[in-house]
């Protein structure tokens, strides 16, 4: 539900970025040579992406959050490195506030220098400041099947802006609890 102040500040920012062409890219800020900024901010995104859709392009470092047609919240974020990450479309099936995390079978054979206390056993590590799922977790799922990428918060904010993780795509703790609030489950995410 769009609060009555986001309607305001989406109607004011879809008002400012009415000059923008509808096929001047999918989202503002997501144009080549653009100076990155990770701080939220009310930008035009493409008039075919619905309220309550969830657009991220990795190679720009940006979720859009929709807001209104044409006007979406645009947060910077961190990205999964190279032949790591996820592309297509998913849903939000799974939310948790101050997750619990276990890196994936694939991720302690990768990096076992990095994930070696959790070969050969069942450890999970709690919630909390030193997890690195952060303060919220949105679980990313396929046709009902958990794709083991999500969107999370971190204790890593240098890595936003960059390609660091495995995959998932990380935000700044104090960003993931405000997309957290205004995402419900069964949000559409699109990566492209």
């Amino acid at each position: 539900m769009l609060s009555r102040r986001d309607f305001l500040l989406a109607s004011t920012a879809a008002a400012a970025t009415s000059t923008l062409a509808p096929n001047a890219g999918l989202a503002e800020g997501a144009e080549e040579g653009s100076p990155f900024d990770p701080a939220p901010r009310y930008v035009g995104i493409r008039s075919d992406f619905l309220p309550g859709e969830m657009l991220i392009l990795p190679s720009f470092y940006y979720l859009y959050w929709v807001v209104a047609p044409g006007t979406a919240l645009r947060y910077g974020v961190g990205v999964g490195r190279a032949g790591l990450e996820f592309t297509g479309t998913a849903t939000i099936d799974v939310k948790k506030e101050w997750p619990t995390w276990r890196p994936t079978d694939d991720m302690i054979v990768r990096s076992p220098e990095a994930y070696g206390r959790f070969k050969d056993n069942d450890y999970v590590q709690p919630g909390g400041p030193d997890n690195p799922l952060g303060a919220r977790a949105l679980y990313l799922f396929e046709n009902g099947i958990d794709t083991y990428f999500r969107v999370h918060g971190t204790n890593e904010e240098q890595s936003i802006g960059r390609s660091v993780s495995n995959g998932c795509i990380r935000m700044t703790n104090s960003n993931v609890i405000d997309l957290y609030e205004r995402v419900p489950i069964g949000t559409m995410v699109t990566v492209v």
